[in-house]
């Protein structure tokens, strides 16, 4: 059993080192994402994401923007070793410079047409969001605790071999961090799955929207028919001071572009039991397709968890508009977004994330099979 400097802190939950986690269940998880927007969506659209699968033994990362019609990515992996405290996976370096207050994430010059060395700082506290709990068949599939953070960036960005000047607080965005039980690594075989006729539907929408001194966050993870997985919109203030507020219970309208499943434009509607709504329009801006090429599933080859040996580094450079449509049903996808809020009688602008999936059949939009689109 070896050491780590992090045993040297009082911070041990179970009786082991604190590179081992309690459960020995292999889809234990732990992650950093952060998203990063300029005042326009003609400037890129960069999504980040580092994870930490302990019982898998691997580290991996990605970085992928969408400029214009451009999707590029840069991912790496490596062997996971004792020092927790080590966030650099190859040419990736996350740092964490004043915990739930400033982060630095850096991806070096030479690995594909993406380079940046940003620093993070927050523009409010960082909130827990309610546990996602799910279970198939018995097994947990889903155990997992997030909290979420907004902010702005500053720092310097390379797309393409063009430069951009990250300055706040015209660049701004989102960074949340994950941890627990999730499906990740190489494919299970299926086992009792393949004849329970399990539904693999996916409708799920996670919105992060800024406004002048609040943010609200949205969770939504419905079933086929519409039963609630998840449920809950919350407007947390920029005073650390004030309590964030619950909303009330998200009701959605979403509006697609024809002979697809992408989202053309959304109303969300939260109820509180007094009779008291709050809507907020979303009109979607620049959509990044983060599944393609980062690891959440799409390519049997790679995704996140998988053991890629002691140090592997990739780079991909694909066109949006030739992005299989298809497998564009079968991903979560983030938008940049424009949102409108009615709220206190008052409606106030923001932007941000929507970040939505409607994989699977699904009765309120007429959905009836996999590939059915609107």
């Amino acid at each position: 059993m070896t050491l780590s400097p992090m045993d040297d802190y009082p911070i041990h939950q179970v009786a082991e080192v604190i590179r081992h986690v309690q459960t020995s269940d292999r889809n234990f998880y732990d992650r950093y994402y952060f998203n990063c927007h300029g005042p326009s969506a003609d400037l890129p659209w960069l999504i980040i994401g580092l994870g930490v699968y302990p019982n898998l033994g691997v580290a991996d990362c990605f970085a992928v923007v969408r400029h214009h019609d451009e999707h590029i990515v840069v991912r790496a992996s490596r062997a996971l070793g004792a020092d927790r405290s080590d966030l650099r996976i190859g040419p990736f370096t996350i740092e964490i410079l004043e915990g739930l207050h400033r982060l630095r994430v850096a991806l070096d010059r030479g690995h594909g047409d993406l380079a940046f060395d940003l620093v993070f700082d927050a523009a409010g506290p960082a909130v827990l969001e309610p546990r996602h709990f799910q279970r198939q068949i018995e097994r947990v599939f889903f155990d997992t605790q997030r909290f979420v953070q907004t902010g702005t960036w500053r720092g310097a960005l390379t797309v393409d071999g063009e430069s951009f000047e990250v300055t706040g607080p015209d660049w701004r965005g989102n960074r949340d961090r994950s941890w627990g039980v999730r499906p990740v690594g190489e494919a299970e075989p299926p086992g009792r799955k393949a004849d329970a006729n399990v539904s693999g539907t996916f409708f799920w929408i996670y919105s992060v929207m800024r406004f002048a001194d609040f943010s609200i966050v949205v969770v939504v993870q419905e079933t086929e028919t519409g039963e609630r997985v998840m449920d809950d919109a919350r407007r947390v203030w920029d005073d650390p001071d004030r309590e964030p507020e619950w909303l009330g219970h998200v009701a959605h309208d979403i509006s697609f572009v024809p002979g697809t499943r992408d989202v053309a434009a959304a109303t969300l509607r939260f109820t509180r039991p007094t009779g008291v709504v709050t809507t907020v329009a979303c009109r979607p801006q620049l959509a990044n397709h983060l599944a393609f090429g980062t690891g959440y599933g799409l390519e049997p080859d790679w995704r996140h968890g998988m053991w890629q040996g002691e140090l592997k580094v990739e780079d991909l450079h694909l066109k949006v508009s030739e992005l299989d449509p298809t497998m564009k049903m079968f991903c979560v996808t983030d938008h940049l977004t424009q949102f409108v809020a009615t709220i206190d009688d008052a409606a106030v602008s923001g932007d941000g994330l929507f970040e939505f999936a409607a994989i699977g059949p699904h009765e309120q939009y007429g959905f009836t099979d996999y590939t059915d689109t609107a």
